[in-house]
């Protein structure tokens, strides 16, 4: 027996883990034999990540794809796993590291760190994956994979070696996002400019052996302490007689030239801009083209370094401009301060450390190289976005593509698979100090030492740890006193070239590895192809790439997305994936961003907790359109919840009535047109449903799931049957009962991809009478319905549904008392009408609350009417209400919404209010003008018909 009501904390624990005992999220479950397949791989949350909002929405719409294709019979797989985020798993540790007051990360050494990091992860690691079980994420979390499982580690460093060995990585000194806190290079990412109010200094340089002078203007004063230049654009006819000549900078005294370059604007501020390129990336790039050398003014924590003036060495960055601008005022070349708004760069976690741009030796990859085939799939629709006018931002971003910054200054992620050692007197670069030390790139320390070997000569076999080891030093030795005793250039020469020995001993420093590890994003980049056992060969690999869907947020079409494309054409020769589907962003109910400041966060554990894990589902599917942010009100998650009541209510109904599956039930065979339309719509349905999802319209899916489940069969279907039920056609009853509980069947397994619990729930429910279920609804057959419409049930039924809805209207909007039976009179009825109203006049009656149904030649006086086909239907209303009151209260009605909807057009005409007023608002004015406009016709049409 069905429970009276439905509680989701008591069920929706109990079915997650009858689905794992079963194995049906395992991939390959439930599929035909010989299906195609289809694979999604989970965006992967970060390791120290929980569940919120975005999440959500994110992995509901990927377990509605998998669920419905999995029933569709298709071999599928939802590929789940952590990132390892290298950055902010680093800064958890090493935070608690600080509250307990241990030993910090450098005081612990890197191997010890590294093994409380792995500690933590094993403890706490992963939180996010366990939270979408309660989400009902049905991934195949047998096949869970980690950024930093070895398997994938094999492969970031093969991607990385054979991108080296293509020249498509290199070592350079590059400009980069620089973090000072942390000491390391960040990603574009991981950076927000933050609106801020500062300041605008304006500085006169004096121009070199002359009277002229040049003013520059800048927001970070402590950067002209590494000014190389000042720009002004070579048409600009104020400055065109000192291009060439140099000015003298301030407090430093160095000689720099005043260049020609089409980035400074003489139409901002005066026209010149100083040119600092270690501090500045537009700086940087004019740089490159004049061939200026970059002088780097700050350490790695952003403090003055030994290139500048002693006054100001040591000092924070902040407490140097200080001090700066108070001796650039002593000095009289401070022209002015004025107030300025400008975005600053900050750190995207904390929002407070500011991010400076860093000159610094970095890895990069040519990213400029692999983008070109990366852009070809999309434009020429190997792969496609959904909805495709993100198409635009993934041009703009590839057409336009920079270096990628890859290496980070951490400790953990994975390691460069790089090792350094002298280079030898022989190397072309020897004694170049720009070139750096000798690099060796290869998969494992024993592949480096191979290479090592081939470079150096067989010495390099002896030692171990380095050149400074006891095997190499005893080697030497036998050396030392014959390089004493010889004197002049030819003896050494002859010696040197006996001396296998002579130029390793020449360079003293080891072979050591690169401490530094890679970007977060290069291994994420490999998600689609490294979880699936690449680079080996495996079965996984050759039966499940390329995947199909990748479902995601806009805010990483280029850090991601353009990534994985890039990688995946590189090392398989084919696109990760065919759809980028672009989800758009949960804010609230009017409109904002969700932040913990406003304190409009939405915690969609909170949710599941309250509504229930399908309700919470349900609702971010109904509201997930194509191309348009969800507003997220907790009236709609109550409505879902309600729907949720309403399914659970109708199979309790249909229960109590005897509605039981009958085995070889034909709906084909169905006489009663109740049961042919129902069973129509039910496929009519089941198309719209499946449309919707195949065209990621999930919002549509929804929306026709509801419509159906809800108006169609618990309003209309069930209220029809009813009296089939207690009625004397034992027949009739009795193939009203087996289409019932075929067509809930078919609507459990419809609604299932959107609220697996509550439908899984009453799959078991229902199939404890009847013949046996076979399978667990998971894994059953999505409804192959095509060819069961009935246009004649559809067109005798939806007469029915109509004059019935029209006769309710009527009686809502003339205020007949809700018990009152009243008269219809029916005005030219043809004989098809006719035969209608007489086979289905116990459902009208009892449906439209009717005393009588009568024929008559004209339409009594005083009736409200309406026309439905051929005929006219009224409903003589004198007696039942006051005409004239109701005519007086209709007519101030409308009164009343005309002045409304004429207020709120003159605030929408008015151009300082659209202009002034916030989105939200708009918004609102326009929804409250649409409801208003809607409400009058409808009050009109009452009175009209009134006469």
């Amino acid at each position: 027996m069905i429970e009276k009501t439905y509680e989701p904390a008591a069920v929706e624990t109990r079915i997650y883990e009858t689905w794992l005992e079963a194995g049906a999220f395992k991939a390959g479950a439930g599929a035909k034999p010989g299906a195609e397949t289809f694979t999604i791989v989970i965006p992967p949350p970060n390791v120290t990540g929980s569940l919120h909002i975005g999440h959500a929405l994110n992995n509901t719409i990927q377990d509605i794809l998998i669920r419905f294709e999995r029933m569709r019979g298709k071999d599928v797989l939802w590929q789940p796993g952590t990132d390892h985020a290298g950055i902010a798993t680093q800064m958890i540790v090493e935070r608690k590291l600080a509250e307990r007051q241990q030993p910090t990360r450098r005081e612990l050494g890197r191997e010890e760190f590294l093994r409380r990091v792995w500690e933590w992860k094993a403890e706490s690691g992963g939180t996010i994956l366990k939270q979408l079980h309660r989400l009902g994420a049905s991934a195949d979390w047998s096949r869970e994979r980690f950024t930093m499982d070895e398997g994938l580690s094999e492969a970031v460093r093969k991607v990385f070696v054979e991108l080296y060995r293509k020249g498509l990585i290199y070592r350079a000194k590059r400009l980069v996002n620089w973090h000072p806190g942390l000491e390391t290079a960040i990603s574009d990412l991981e950076v927000e400019n933050i609106e801020t109010a500062g300041k605008m200094w304006h500085l006169r340089y004096p121009v070199e052996n002359s009277e002229d002078s040049i003013v520059v203007a800048t927001t970070r004063p402590e950067t002209m302490l590494g000014d190389v230049a000042v720009a002004v654009h070579p048409e600009d006819e104020r400055y065109k007689h000192l291009v060439g000549k140099h000015v003298l900078l301030p407090l430093v005294g160095r000689r720099i030239p005043i260049i020609a370059d089409e980035y400074a604007d003489p139409e901002l501020g005066s026209g010149a801009v100083k040119i600092t390129p270690a501090h500045d990336f537009n700086d940087f790039e004019v740089g490159e083209r004049h061939n200026l050398k970059p002088i780097n003014v700050f350490t790695t924590s952003a403090r003055i370094n030994g290139y500048a003036p002693k006054a100001y060495r040591g000092l924070d960055r902040f407490e140097a401009r200080k001090a700066i601008l108070a001796d650039l005022e002593a000095i009289g070349v401070l022209v002015k301060a004025e107030d300025k708004t400008i975005m600053v760069p900050h750190d995207e976690k904390s929002k407070q450390v500011v991010i400076e741009p860093f000159l610094t030796d970095q890895w990069f990859v040519n990213a400029e190289v692999l983008a070109k085939p990366a852009l070809a799939s999309v434009r020429e629709g190997r792969t496609k976005f959904v909805p495709q006018s993100w198409e635009n931002t993934y041009f703009a971003w590839m057409e336009n593509i920079k270096p990628w910054c890859i290496s980070r200054q951490l400790w953990w992620g994975h390691q460069i698979p790089a090792w350094y050692g002298p280079r030898m007197p022989s190397d072309p670069d020897f004694g170049n100090a720009a070139a750096g030390p000798k690099c060796f790139v290869a998969g494992t320390e024993a592949e480096a030492r191979e290479q090592a070997i081939a470079y150096y000569g067989r010495a390099v076999e002896f030692y171990t740890d380095g050149l400074n080891s006891p095997e190499f030093q005893r080697a030497l030795t036998g050396f030392e006193q014959t390089q004493k005793d010889r004197k002049d250039a030819e003896a050494w020469g002859r010696v040197k070239a006996s001396d296998p020995f002579a130029e390793l001993r020449d360079a003293k420093a080891p072979l050591h590895r690169d401490e530094d590890v890679l970007d977060t994003w290069f291994s994420s980049a490999l998600w689609p192809f490294s979880t699936l056992g690449w680079p080996e060969d495996t079965p996984e690999l050759r039966r499940y790439y390329q995947t199909d869907v990748l479902v995601t947020g806009f805010d990483i079409i280029f850090f991601w997305v353009a990534r994985m494309m890039m990688m995946g054409i590189e090392f398989l020769d084919k696109e990760p994936f065919h759809t980028v589907y672009v989800h758009a962003l949960v804010r609230d109910e009017n409109g904002q961003k969700m932040s913990k400041t406003k304190g409009n966060v939405i915690d969609p554990l909170e949710l599941v907790d309250g509504y229930g894990a399908d309700a919470t589902r349900f609702t971010l599917a109904a509201m997930a359109a194509q191309g348009r942010d969800l507003r997220l009100a907790m009236s709609r998650v109550e409505g879902y919840r309600n729907f949720v009541t309403k399914l659970w209510n109708a199979a309790r109904f249909l229960e109590m009535n005897e509605c039981r599956r009958v085995e070889g039930y034909d709906p084909r065979a169905n006489s009663q047109a109740l049961n042919r339309w129902i069973v129509s719509a039910t496929a009519k349905a089941v198309a719209s449903v499946t449309r919707g999802i195949e065209e990621y319209k999930f919002n549509e899916a929804a929306n026709a799931a509801y419509d159906f489940v809800w108006g169609t069969f618990c309003d209309w279907y069930v209220e029809l049957a009813k009296p089939v039920f207690t009625g004397e056609d034992a027949e009739a009853a009795a193939e009203t009962r087996a289409t019932a509980a075929y067509v809930l069947d078919q609507i459990l397994k419809l609604l299932h991809p959107f609220m697996p619990f509550v439908t899984e729930e009453l799959w078991a429910e229902t199939g404890k009478t009847g013949p046996a279920r076979e399978k667990l609804l998971i894994i059953s057959e999505w409804p192959a319905l095509a060819g069961l419409e009935d246009e004649a049930a559809d067109a005798e039924m939806g007469w029915l549904l109509a004059l019935v809805s029209g006769i309710r209207s009527v009686r809502t909007e003339m205020n007949v008392p809700a018990g009152a039976k009243a008269k219809l009179v029916v005005v030219g009825a043809a004989d098809d009408t006719r035969s209608r109203i007489t086979t289905h006049l116990p459902a009208l009656s009892r449906l439209a609350r009717l005393e009588t149904v009568d024929y008559a030649e004209e339409v009594p006086p005083s009736s409200a009417q309406m026309v439905i086909g051929e005929a006219t239907y009224a409903l003589p209303l004198a007696g039942m209400i006051d005409l004239d009151a109701e005519r007086a209260r209709l007519g101030k009605d409308i009164g009343k919404l005309t002045d409304d909807v004429g207020k709120i057009d003159r605030k929408l005409d008015n151009p300082q209010f659209v202009a002034k007023a916030p989105p939200e608002v708009i918004e609102e004015q326009k929804s409250r003008r649409a409801e208003a406009v809607e409400t009058l016709a409808k009050l009109q049409e009452a009175l009209a018909r009134l006469g």
